[in-house]
């Protein structure tokens, strides 16, 4: 099985409803965000995918939520803009496009040594 991962960033506020605490209250991050995919066999290239290609997919999507107050998106009315459903949003928009590969992961760190993953089993 190979893997291969690319990573972005993306700046956006947010707070937590129902949270106690500091999350409470609006804040913002620097999010990093990577995607891993995976397949069996390269091509007849010896590649799995294009880094550049699998790249801008992410960013593009990443793009929605670059410089926005999370809470007021329409993906996060219901649910609260966390990490957790944060990287099982961007999961669920890349995975549809990438055709050559399966999305494996989506890790999120809102800030140093603080990640997340999501995967589907």
């Amino acid at each position: 099985m190979f893997e291969i991962k690319v990573e972005t960033s993306f700046s956006a506020g947010h707070h937590l409803r129902g949270y106690r605490g500091s999350c409470e209250r609006p804040h913002g991050h620097n999010w990093k965000v990577a995607v891993t995919i995976e397949k069996e066999k390269i091509n007849r290239l010896g590649i799995i995918y294009d880094f550049r290609r699998l790249k801008r997919e992410l960013e593009k999507v990443v793009s929605v939520l670059d410089h926005q107050d999370l809470n007021t998106l329409p993906q996060f009315k219901k649910e609260n803009p966390s990490s957790e459903n944060i990287a099982r949003w961007i999961y669920l928009q890349l995975k549809p496009q990438i055709k050559r590969g399966r999305v494996k992961e989506i890790q999120i760190w809102e800030s140093q040594g603080t990640s997340v993953i999501y995967r589907e089993e």
